[in-house]
């Protein structure tokens, strides 16, 4: 793996951890993770696995070992039959002082989790699973919920992702990864909460059909305006990092 921007020159393998390490003083910040093929896709075979290669794995483990917390949407954890975290042993140095592993947290405004019981039940009494929904969620269910996994109430008729931003704020989860889906990423980027995409281009055309990264009503002006902070090479795949204008690592 290599930094072709900013150029570094001949030298290590790059500095992972501090490449991505999450800026200090922030009372919350939001990064998002992201895998699209070269052509734009975010999936094959309605998943974004086939995608993947060992240096986005990397990316993966790292920004996942930096984490306090891992916010997904139902639909996403159904799908790629998602489960409490793990982190690598080379990253568990990075959660020092913090439980091993960080919690995921789901948005689910029915709270239709399907065969997600094991999210909710494996996930280890420091890190337990987190169900953010809305108050209008049917009550046995909640009820369900709430037996085993930390339930947040955010919103009314749907989920209000700057209260379910804040609640995480408020636990001490303040470095928060997105990881998806598309429907997610759109409704945290229209309300002006992401502050950070990491989008890994792969280096496969995967033709028509698939969605994309981002899918949702579209940014009201300047919303959508990110600046390349960074981007490394391996084997054909573009990690990239991207900032608001102004962030760290973005230009003003």
């Amino acid at each position: 793996m290599q930094q072709i921007y900013p150029q570094a020159g001949p030298g290590p393998q790059p500095d992972m951890a501090g490449l991505y390490a999450y800026p200090a003083g922030r009372e919350a910040w939001v990064r998002a993770n992201m895998i699209a093929s070269v052509d734009g896709a975010a999936t094959t075979d309605g998943r974004s696995g086939g995608l993947s290669g060992e240096a986005d794995r990397t990316v993966f483990s790292v920004l996942r070992a930096l984490a306090d917390v891992v916010l997904v949407g139902a639909a996403t954890a159904r799908t790629e039959a998602y489960r409490p975290a793990q982190v690598p042993g080379r990253w568990a140095g990075l959660r020092e002082g913090r439980p091993a592993s960080p919690a995921i947290a789901v948005v689910s405004r029915s709270l239709d989790l399907g065969p997600g019981r094991p999210l909710l039940t494996g996930a280890p009494g420091d890190a337990r699973t987190i169900v953010i929904t809305a108050s209008s969620a049917p009550a046995d269910r909640k009820a369900a919920v709430a037996r085993d996994a930390d339930l947040i109430i955010a919103g009314d008729d749907r989920v209000d992702l700057p209260a379910a931003i804040a609640a995480l704020a408020a636990r001490g989860q303040r470095r928060i990864l997105n990881e998806g889906g598309p429907h997610l990423l759109a409704q945290i980027a229209e309300a002006g909460l992401l502050d950070e995409l990491c989008l890994t281009i792969s280096p496969l055309l995967a033709g028509s059909g698939a969605g994309r990264i981002v899918q949702g009503t579209g940014m009201a002006g300047d919303a959508g305006q990110m600046a390349l902070a960074h981007v490394l090479e391996d084997h054909g795949y573009l990690l990239c990092r991207y900032v608001r204008p102004g962030g760290p690592g973005g230009s003003a």
